[in-house]
């Protein structure tokens, strides 16, 4: 594995010197380029030829070549994931000696029980006995489930005679310890969906592991080959709670016709992959012409039932009723012609409006579109299309942007200007660069899209995980960097997990992408400093290659992963401990910071005997507000501080020291003043840049119970007085029985999600 990771080093040094040569400019360059200039068209014709010759070169399954992943040690085993191995007897656990050490500790939530109130309501697990879990049991259990994935693969590797790390129960439990302890203190967690469902039957029994993942992403360029495949995936990812994104490339490429009738009756199953079925059996009749038929819905749940392991109560079978109504309505219109781009973002729309009312699970969606295409650009304008207004939320829509296109007379910058969509990837930079102060890799030579907040480049069918870590939690850079050692090890090990679609499984292999975050940006800056933050994340981001090039090759028998870092928006993850956002700045240094819940929450006592303020919500007679008081940091600048130029700089900052995925970043910029400037600035940053998003700053108190609102410090610290310690309940059984389900994947204001 050593000789194999020298040799694809030289490969790469060999790579940056013929891309020199061929004149491909850095990314930072700011001469003109051509409208339709691709500067990612291909790497040097020689050079590419080179690589395929070469003995450690291996090309990409299904036919497509891509001339930087090498071979996998694993090719001739044939096992790439976990999952194709047997199940452990004895099943690691941390000791629990040293996990009672922690039971008396004082959790470190943030934002004056606002991170307790987040975790109580939406990541602790039901434990047998009734009661909840608190917080040193949630890390024991996703601490737990972690090494047993790792128990579980050496074990079966060691088992076939491969070569792997003899990690011997000793050296488990000095990993998993040091895991713990950094994520019991916050130093670094794993994403919402590891901190719900590791360590959980998910995982344990069923080998869920594709639910540990963060999001994914789906092209339609095949479609006339493929027909149903990409709905069907978005569909069976969004009711595990992963975040997909989705392109238009589809258009044209299948003649949609009219379905013969049928007597032949589908029972639905009452199960993820029966509703799935379900669509695919309804699309594929009027793509082929095929018979259509009958849906029988009597096995399934009725409203209100418990869903149990994912959690959510059912909806009953009335949501999927009308998920079948609403695409024969849209494919009906398509009869005869060409699938159109608005069918196929209508189709996967309206699915994500099922999955979300049916209370399965929460999703989110992205829409990459063509700039040039006025059906594409128009489907937001609810003047032009009014009928998707009720769908047409469900997904951010981007363009693909080209680098060199002219963003003044472009329709698309217009509607930015005035609603913040669509938002901007730049796939030829996603393609051709990691970090944008290297030189051209083209590692992502095969990425073809992104996920919905647009901090991972991602392939086709491809899934990723996320982990995120927190600067201002580390006294030194030193304990920075062996978080980020662990973070790494946390992320290639739910990389091994795998996933149930063949197609994920056949990039996640040879990839292993994952994607480590870094949160609390504006509060590193305001205590350290720009240049100490460019210090912590260059010389991390060398730590974070080195632990996985090394250690973890050797240690696991796995490839390098394809990219290893990006800049997640965050949400309630970075509420627990306390942190700003990803780079993301606060409304204001002091705000309240608003959470709707039900009027018949147990909840509610503790937090009126806390002291914090609750009112009835204006738009939900069911549901009550309750008002936390926060306090972002001493000194930290606030999103009217700082100008749409600075946000862009800062976002163009982190990519290149950091993100060699991406950076997802929304600006935040004022309509009247800055809203002209929208071309400029991205004729400027669109050659430093890979993705990036706006939204029109609105006056605070635009409308009732905003979920921030700026206050002063002296009414901060008035509201302060009138709080008392918060002992939140964890005793008992909830009211129905049943567990809550986790927020939406991506929980941030960009992506609409209510809180």
């Amino acid at each position: 594995m050593r000789a194999l990771a020298q040799k694809t080093r030289a490969v790469r040094r060999s790579a940056t010197r013929r891309l020199s040569k061929a004149n491909l400019a850095p990314l930072e360059a700011t001469s003109a380029v051509k409208d339709g200039d691709s500067r990612a068209s291909s790497a040097p014709d020689d050079y590419v030829t080179q690589l395929q010759s070469s003995p450690w070169f291996r090309a990409p399954l299904q036919g497509r070549v891509s001339p930087f992943r090498q071979a996998s040690p694993m090719l001739g085993g044939e096992c790439h994931f976990v999952t194709q191995l047997p199940k452990v007897a004895d099943a690691f656990e941390l000791d629990k000696a040293f996990v009672r050490s922690f039971e008396t500790l004082p959790a470190p939530f943030g934002f004056n029980g606002l991170g307790e109130f987040v975790f109580l309501r939406t990541y602790s697990r039901t434990k047998p006995d009734g009661s909840k879990e608190r917080w040193h049991e949630t890390v024991e259990r996703v601490v737990n489930g972690t090494f047993r994935i790792a128990q579980r693969w050496l074990q079966g590797k060691r088992a076939r005679g491969e070569a792997v790390a003899d990690w011997d129960e000793q050296k488990l439990q000095q990993l998993g310890q040091n895991l713990f302890e950094r994520v019991f203190h916050m130093k670094m967690l794993p994403p919402g969906r590891g901190l719900w469902a590791m360590g959980t039957v998910l995982t344990e029994e069923r080998d869920l592991f594709a639910a540990l993942n963060n999001c994914a992403f789906v092209s339609t360029k095949d479609l006339a080959a493929e027909r149903t495949k990409p709905f069907c995936f978005l569909m069976d990812c969004s009711m595990l709670g992963i975040g997909v994104g989705f392109d238009t490339r589809g258009a044209g490429a299948l003649t949609v016709r009219k379905p013969r009738a049928s007597d032949k009756v589908f029972l639905i199953p009452d199960s993820r992959e029966g509703w799935v079925e379900s669509v695919k059996l309804l699309l594929d009749a009027y793509f082929t012409g095929d018979e259509l038929p009958s849906f029988d819905y009597s096995v399934i749940r009725a409203a209100g039932e418990p869903i149990r392991g994912f959690g959510g109560v059912s909806q009953g079978p009335g949501i999927l009723k009308k998920l079948h109504e609403d695409l024969i309505s849209v494919v009906s219109r398509d009869v005869g012609r060409p699938i159109s781009v608005r069918t196929i973002v209508d189709i996967m729309n309206m699915i994500g409006v099922c999955v979300v009312a049916g209370n399965v699970r929460r999703t989110a969606e992205i829409a990459f579109g063509d700039p040039n295409s006025e059906e594409y650009v128009a489907l937001k304008d609810y003047d032009e299309n009014p009928d998707r207004v009720a769908h047409g939320w469900t997904s951010n829509n981007s363009v693909f942007a080209k680098i060199g296109m002219d963003y003044k007379t472009n329709r698309v910058t217009e509607r930015v200007a005035k609603n913040g969509e669509p938002g901007f990837a730049w796939l030829e930079n996603m393609k051709m660069y990691s970090r944008t102060c290297e030189h051209p890799t083209y590692e992502d030579i095969l990425a073809e899209g992104g996920n919905p907040c647009l901090e991972q480049t991602l392939e086709s069918y491809e899934m990723c995980n996320l982990v995120e870590t927190f600067p201002c939690r580390h006294d030194s850079i030193d304990d920075f960097h062996e978080t980020l050692r662990v973070a790494m090890l946390y992320g290639k090990l739910v990389s091994i997990g795998g996933s149930h679609w063949e197609e994920t499984n056949n990039v996640m292999w040879r990839n292993r992408r994952i994607g480590i975050s870094v949160s609390g940006i504006a509060q590193f800056v305001a205590r350290e400093g720009i240049e100490e933050l460019r210090n912590w994340l260059d010389s991390g981001y060398a730590e974070v290659k080195e632990r996985d090039a090394g250690e973890l090759q050797d240690a696991l028998g796995v490839v390098p992963s394809v990219k290893r870092t990006s800049i997640k928006p965050s949400g309630t993850v970075s509420l627990l401990a306390g942190a700003t956002p990803g780079l993301h700045h606060p409304e204001s240094e002091f705000y309240i910071r608003r959470v709707r819940l039900a009027k018949d929450s147990d909840l509610i006592p503790c937090l009126r005997e806390s002291g914090l303020r609750l009112e009835d919500a204006v738009s939900d007679s069911n549901s009550v507000v309750v008002e936390f008081p926060v306090h972002a940091g001493d000194g930290v600048r606030t999103v009217r501080q700082v100008s749409m130029w600075e946000q862009l700089s800062l976002a163009a900052f982190l990519q290149r020291w950091w993100a060699d995925n991406q950076v997802s970043c929304t600006v935040s910029f004022d309509p009247e003043n800055e809203g002209a400037q929208l071309p400029h600035a991205l004729d400027y940053f669109q050659y430093q840049l890979k993705g990036i998003s706006f939204l029109p700053l609105l006056d605070q108190g635009a409308y009732p119970q905003m979920p921030y609102e700026g206050i002063t410090r002296e009414e901060y610290l008035a509201r302060c007085q009138e709080l008392r310690p918060l002992r939140l309940s964890y005793g008992g059984p909830a009211k129905d029985d049943f567990e809550e389900m986790p927020d939406k994947y991506c929980e941030t204001d960009t992506c609409k999600v209510d809180p």
